[in-house]
């Protein structure tokens, strides 16, 4: 199944941004830790033109410690000023975020206006009600909770420029689109749940095949995706008549997935990204 999803709402998100950039000093960039590669929006720099970007991988508290450093460190090799965070922990946020504008993008300037973009379910929302103290932003597991743009201000003269989550016109990586749909970036109703949960089992069968065993106390051997999700419907009684429900069995990987059930997983590291980057062999 090829994804492809775009709602009307996201094209005019994008001409929001492009009017917004104008009147603003910088750009706060939020990604999922998990998934740095493909949550980003690769028009953003296109976008913003010369307007300085602080990367933000959020949601770390999901994702692995160890490929989190590595994304980190590739980042920074690559000239993107990068912080890691997490909006759940509630550290002082807002204070690391401000330095960092100041001390590694040089933004000294009063009133200084911010705006904040990512893609839809990476935690925009979560941020800003951090940030602000207090619930001002909606939050929900569903993406595309922020409808329309807003402007919020924040302590020492500073204000937050938030726009709704945006995806990209067209998603041209399939294996960006598969691993934004297993996180939850993408909506249940515009995918395939059992496509999705096939490609997540997959990936932790290569990747953390001892958790995905002792999550759903399985005898992994040689088992493809499929055997894996009747197994798991057999194991969690998603059954029907004549058989495994594997619509239900599926909700129940993701949803174990998203919710962090498996531990500390991220789903690409930058060694993937090269490796997928290569041109196919003749």
């Amino acid at each position: 199944m090829a994804i492809g999803w775009y709602p009307g709402h996201m094209n005019k998100a994008r001409k929001e941004i492009i009017h917004a950039l104008k009147n603003v000093h910088a750009v706060l960039e939020l990604v999922d830790a998990r998934l740095p590669y493909s949550s980003e929006n690769p028009l953003l720099n296109e976008l913003a033109g010369e307007k300085p970007i602080l990367k933000i991988l959020n949601k770390s508290d999901l994702a692995d410690t160890e490929i989190t450093d590595q994304w980190a460190s590739y980042y920074i090799n690559n000239g993107k000023h990068t912080l890691v965070i997490s909006s759940k922990t509630q550290g002082d946020i807002s204070k690391q975020i401000i330095n960092r504008l100041t001390s590694s993008l040089g933004i000294t300037v009063r009133p200084l206006r911010i705006m904040i973009v990512g893609i839809p379910n990476v935690g925009k929302s979560t941020l800003i009600n951090v940030l602000t103290g207090k619930k001002i932003a909606k939050t929900g597991n569903e993406p595309a909770v922020t409808k329309g743009q807003q402007i919020i201000k924040l302590e020492n003269d500073i204000y937050l420029v938030d726009t709704p989550g945006i995806l990209w016109p067209k998603i041209e990586d399939q294996d960006s689109a598969y691993r934004l749909a297993v996180t939850g970036a993408i909506k249940n109703t515009a995918i395939e749940l059992e496509d999705i949960a096939l490609y997540a089992l997959q990936f932790l069968q290569k990747a953390y095949p001892d958790r995905l065993a002792s999550r759903f106390d399985l005898e992994i051997g040689n088992l493809t995706a499929s055997e894996l999700l009747e197994q798991i419907g057999k194991n969690r009684g998603c059954l029907k008549k004549g058989g495994v429900d594997y619509n239900k069995a599926a909700e129940v990987v993701l949803n174990d997935l998203r919710s962090g059930k498996f531990g500390l997983i991220s789903l690409e590291t930058p060694a993937d990204i090269r490796e997928e980057a290569k041109p196919p062999e003749n």
